[in-house]
């Protein structure tokens, strides 16, 4: 072969002769080998694929364009045992430990142009600064020189280092890259390279597992075709640290078995089995009424269920039912009630207990210390209260509510009232916050898991109003329309205060339903002044059904 030789006549002699250093592999121009040619700093070269030799002849041309780009010289292949790394590996990647050009030990990381030919270095110094020499803007991906162009898969770590870890633990066989300035530069970088990574099936992000690595795969992924792009998970922040820590087989596991990836919220059908087979323990309780019950199917996590009366109807007095009954089973709830102290809302709840409204004296005297310390018994460990009067900024608000369910265990928050967390506010506004508010606490009970029993005021109407028993509507919830639309149910209570007859019972009105769909009419409660509770009945009290409002069924 012409311009060749044995290794051992000219290649072992040349090089014990000249005392030359390896610098790098780098292609063969005989062969075509992407990195069987050995690059020495006297210039001369030795394929040890095909025994292609070039002679030191070339080396003032090659030592020129080094020193023009700035690379440096010299250095030294060997193991890196810090970082768990072979000397094979190093040897791979020609990546080198030795002395930039003020003399400081660094590790020298090349990269190459698209023909081969070296182009940049990085160096990384022993405090973990890093800095670069030549022209980087046109080096490759690093190790892209080593592999074919296309096959199966093709790994992209986010640092050197990384690359060699991935590279090493699948026998430095399997196509392994690393971007080149860190996860702020790397939609640039795959960028710069996407016809060399499209010829793959798929390439796998194996990025480091912090905040910028996966803002770095969100802005990557739409720069390849769809599908393509497949992502890894693993317990530690990056490759090296798996490989440190002795976890090698759940590193290469984490790459072989990385999900194609898909922007957050979308989820294929085929994942789905699980979700749907699964029942989900106490998703959904029961309410202590027949009539919403049969309507509404129950409570349900992750649902906001919306309260709406006029003035003094009565809405608090259902949600300390309800709030009662859900402590009655079991549940933990936060309770939120803006326009009551904290000892009121305690002993409304109490009362429920006795069986009495222990908040009239002469009512008080008559339950024992042992029956009232009981009702108290039942709910020290199943409410938790928020102690505050009046008005507050949403935000605060929602940071109780989180850490009522983190911190305190809830899965039931009672919000009573909605409007009050906005007042004070000019009309406009108030629409806007209300708005924002609603929407927030939208996403909240999903991000939480919670359920949500809201209590939101009317307008008044035209004619007749709430008071003297005027029928309920979404179209009246006040200051916001986002209100009917963002909760899942919405119940309107409906009682003529005026009526010397009826003016004790509460119709309920189902005004919206997203669950089941049926709205209407779903019940009546009549108010006991002798125990101070709302007892459901059987049939509709009035002489005239239409006086409690005529019955619909139709749908949302």
């Amino acid at each position: 072969m012409s311009g060749t030789t044995s290794r051992s006549s000219r290649e072992l002699s040349c090089s014990h002769q000249t005392e030359a250093n390896f610098l790098y592999h780098e292609p063969c121009p005989s062969c075509g080998s992407r990195d069987n040619l050995a690059r020495y700093d006297d210039g001369h070269g030795y394929c040890f694929g095909c025994e292609h030799y070039e002679p030191s002849s070339d080396k003032h041309k090659r030592k020129e364009r080094g020193v023009s780009l700035g690379l440096v010289e010299g250095g030294e292949i060997k193991a890196l045992v810090k970082r768990g790394i072979t000397e094979d590996t190093c040897a791979k990647f020609g990546y080198r430990v030795g002395k930039d050009a003020a003399g400081v030990p660094v590790h020298i990381a090349p990269y190459y142009t698209e023909d081969g030919q070296p182009i940049a270095q990085k160096l990384r110094y022993a405090n973990k600064n890093f800095s670069c020499t030549g022209e980087m803007k046109k080096a490759m991906l690093f190790g892209q020189q080593l592999w074919r162009d296309g096959g199966k898969m093709v790994v992209i770590t986010e640092g050197e280092i990384d690359c060699m870890t991935v590279s090493q633990l699948q026998g430095n066989k399997w196509p392994v890259v690393s971007i080149r300035n860190g996860a702020g530069g790397a939609h640039k970088c795959i960028q710069n390279s996407i016809e060399w990574l499209q010829k793959f099936d798929s390439v796998v992000l194996a990025f480091d597992m912090d905040e910028a690595g996966k803002k770095a795969i969100e802005k990557c992924v739409p720069l390849l075709s769809p599908g393509k792009v497949k992502v890894w998970n693993i317990p530690l922040k990056d490759a090296n640290e798996m490989l440190l820590a002795n976890r090698e087989k759940e590193l290469i596991d984490a790459i072989w078995s990385a999900k194609v990836y898909r922007p957050d919220g979308i989820i294929c059908a085929s994942d789905t089995w699980e979700l749907v087979t699964k029942e989900e323990a106490n998703a959904c309780v029961p309410y202590p009424w027949v009539g919403l019950n049969a309507m509404y199917d129950g409570l349900r996590l992750r649902e906001i269920v919306t309260f709406c009366a006029g003035s003094g109807i009565g809405k608090s007095a259902i949600t300390r039912e309800l709030t009662a009954h859900l402590i009655n089973l079991g549940e933990t709830v936060g309770v939120i009630a803006l326009e009551e102290s904290v000892k009121k809302s305690v002993m409304g709840l109490m009362s429920i207990f006795c069986n009495r409204p222990l908040h009239k004296r002469d009512v008080r005297k008559l339950v024992s210390d042992v029956d009232f310390k009981a009702a108290w018994e039942k709910l020290k460990d199943k409410a938790f209260f928020y102690d505050h009067w009046g008005s507050t900024d949403s935000e605060n608000l929602l940071n109780k509510i989180r850490y009522m369910v983190h911190g305190c265990g809830c899965r039931w928050i009672v919000l009573d009232h909605l409007s009050i967390v906005v007042s004070g506010q000019a009309e406009g506004e108030e629409r806007r916050l209300i708005d924002n508010t609603m929407t927030a606490l939208r996403v909240l009970v999903e991000e939480l898991n919670v359920g949500m029993l809201l209590v939101s005021h009317l307008k008044r109407p035209e004619g007749k109003g709430h008071e003297e028993g005027a029928q309920t509507s979404l179209a009246q919830l006040r200051g916001s329309a986002a209100i009917g639309q963002l909760s899942d149910a919405v119940i309107g209570a409906e009682r003529n205060q005026q009526d010397k007859l009826y003016s004790h019972i509460t119709t309920l009105r189902g005004l919206k339903n997203r669950f089941a769909g049926e709205t209407g009419i779903a019940g009546y409660l009549s108010y006991s002044k002798d125990t101070g509770r709302l007892i459901e009945l059987n049939d509709c009290p009035f002489e005239d059904e239409s006086e409690g409002g005529e019955s619909d069924k139709s749908g949302e």
